[in-house]
């Protein structure tokens, strides 16, 4: 059976939500970012979206942009969030 291409975007985008988040989790580890409250005043997000997404992969508060924050400040991969290949953190 083929998937309808709204279940393949939807799953594909669920699995984009996840890496972010397993990103910002490793992050947090690292103690390269404080908490979720310090993120999103950084980036001005609504905390309550941010958790909202966390939980719920599939909700559509999800701001692609939340994306660039990490590739941009935090040495992330964007191929590696986007696809999954690769490592997480960009080499140096």
């Amino acid at each position: 059976m083929i998937k309808s291409s709204n279940t393949y975007e939807q799953n594909h985008n669920a699995e984009i939500v996840q890496r972010f988040y397993q990103a910002f989790d490793s992050l947090k580890q690292m103690k390269l970012i404080k908490n979720t409250k310090n993120f999103s005043e950084k980036y001005n997000i609504n905390r309550g979206n941010f958790i909202t997404v966390s939980k719920n992969p599939t909700s559509k508060m999800f701001n692609p942009c939340w994306l660039s924050y990490l590739v941009k400040d935090y040495n992330v991969s964007a191929e590696w969030l986007l696809t999954g290949i690769g490592d997480m953190l960009k080499k140096q």
